[in-house]
């Protein structure tokens, strides 16, 4: 009994400590660089261990996470960064918030997060309770069904099998399986393994797995000696800017990229004919490219005209930060798309649709977590927040005068910047060249900016939704002391 009133204490002390601890910090009032580059010493000498068992060519610096806090990112080196990339767009709420922080004191949630489960043969009983109070609560308009999943390559990958399956059924007439289909799969040919296809744009990226990886066109590093399905790939719109000044030019643009959209469906038809094209609200990785909400509801009439899925990837652009909840919302589409992917700031992996998209039999959209619940209890109180404290007007706000901002900047520097766009936060600006782009973010560190380059020139930005006006003026202020120097 004694031994029970000593751990029931500790646990009360534990959690009085550490709730005091994440209520009463609060964040630096600026970037603070104490190294001379960066990464610094310390982080070096870890990337020195970490490199005796693990690739390291990617790492920038060593974070601090337990003293990182809101819109900063404390590296091991004592420097102190603005961080406007986030994670790869990947952190909603910015670093120990204190409601997320709590949410695993409470016991039950603890034991979700410890006893994770193979949720497709043994969810836990508050399984179906969260997925509606959570996810379906949370699920763009028109799409009442939800699968889970880990991550973003995982989400489209599993979106893509539920087009093929989907539109197999549609030729089938949602007829029984035949013993050829059941026999013909298992080596690789028709009619049990079909000749399809899933469509995508150049610029795209939507995973580095196998079949995602078909799709995703940014970077030849991400593809380079992996084989690749025969798939089609159109071109994307290049948009000249600013977009008020050049309408005549990009209307063209969304012409000439839907028709040959069109073209490519038909080419297709007599080989891997199409089941569904994939598409980003904004090409990210691939540069931060942006087609009108025009494009997108013309190629959702294409897909509509042709009987193939229109599959839209939020993996990067949804849970705010274009100032809505998902970019497409953008688009005023004329019905729901048929698929939407998430990942990055839902915390989990994932695909909306409707009853469609539901495999006839049972374990062929399937693995062995499908998802996490303990990431969904994160999630849970990350939309309160989102809710409660209005994040998404807090978006428009802070992101209309980083945007502006930017705007200025490439006025003042029209030989080093120019292209600002995007929404919200959600926000990209060109650089001369590769060289120059990569020389300022480099330099932007140095004055406690941490930002990251997306396609060959261009500077993106993805900051928190917590990201207020005042921070976006410290980032252009020395954003502006950067260009200076040049």
């Amino acid at each position: 009994m004694r031994s029970l009133w000593l751990n029931t204490l500790t646990k009360q002390s534990l959690y009085r400590l550490s709730t005091k601890r994440y209520s009463t910090n609060v964040e630096p009032k600026e970037p603070v660089v104490k190294t001379k580059s960066i990464p610094g010493p310390k982080s070096i000498e870890l990337k020195k261990q970490l490199d005796s068992v693990q690739a390291t060519g990617t790492i920038q610096f060593f974070a601090d996470y337990e003293k990182s806090i809101g819109n900063y990112i404390y590296d091991v080196d004592g420097n102190i960064l603005l961080d406007v990339y986030t994670q790869i767009s990947s952190v909603p709420l910015g670093y120990n918030h204190p409601r997320l922080y709590k949410v695993f004191h409470n016991e039950q949630n603890l034991k979700t997060l410890i006893n994770r489960p193979a949720l497709g043969v043994f969810p836990g009983k508050e399984w179906p309770e969260k997925l509606h109070s959570v996810l379906l609560n949370i699920a763009p308009k028109g799409l009442n069904k939800i699968t889970t999943m880990m991550c973003g390559s995982c989400s489209n990958e599993n979106a893509y099998k539920s087009i093929f399956i989907w539109y197999q059924n549609k030729l089938r007439g949602n007829a029984p399986l035949t013993e050829q289909e059941k026999n013909s799969c298992m080596i690789n040919i028709p009619p049990g393994a079909p000749k399809l296809s899933i469509l995508s744009f150049k610029g795209a990226f939507h995973g580095r797995t196998l079949g995602a990886l078909s799709t995703t066109h940014s970077k030849y590093i991400h593809k380079l000696d992996v084989p690749s399905f025969d798939w089609p790939i159109a071109s994307f719109p290049e948009y000249r800017y600013p977009l008020d000044e050049n309408v005549a030019h990009n209307k063209k643009e969304d012409e000439k990229c839907l028709s040959e959209v069109q073209d490519l469906i038909q080419q297709y038809a007599s080989k891997n004919p199409v089941a569904g094209i994939v598409v980003e609200p904004i090409q990210s990785e691939g540069g931060d490219n942006e087609a009108s909400p025009e494009f997108f509801r013309s190629l959702q009439a294409i897909c509509k005209k042709n009987g193939i899925a229109l599959l839209i990837d939020e993996v990067q652009t949804g849970g705010g930060s274009t100032g809505k909840f998902w970019a497409h919302e953008h688009f005023e589409l004329e019905s729901p798309p048929d698929v939407v992917t998430f990942s990055k700031k839902l915390q989990l992996g994932g695909y909306f649709h409707n009853d469609d998209f539901i495999p006839n039999e049972p374990y062929r959209i399937f693995n062995t977590w499908m998802g996490d619940p303990g990431k969904v209890l994160l999630l849970e109180e990350v939309v309160k927040v989102i809710q409660e404290e209005k994040l998404l007007a807090n978006v428009d706000v802070a992101g209309k005068v980083l945007k502006n901002g930017l705007l200025s900047l490439e006025k003042e520097f029209p030989h080093i910047l120019n292209s600002t766009r995007g929404r919200g936060t959600f926000l990209a600006i060109n650089c001369t060249n590769t060289k120059v782009r990569d020389q300022i973010i480099g330099a932007l560190k140095l004055h406690g900016i941490q930002t990251g380059g997306c396609g060959e020139i261009s500077i993106r930005f993805r900051p928190a939704l917590i990201f207020k006006e005042y921070h976006a003026n410290i980032v252009l202020d020395r954003f502006r002391k950067v260009l200076q120097a040049i």
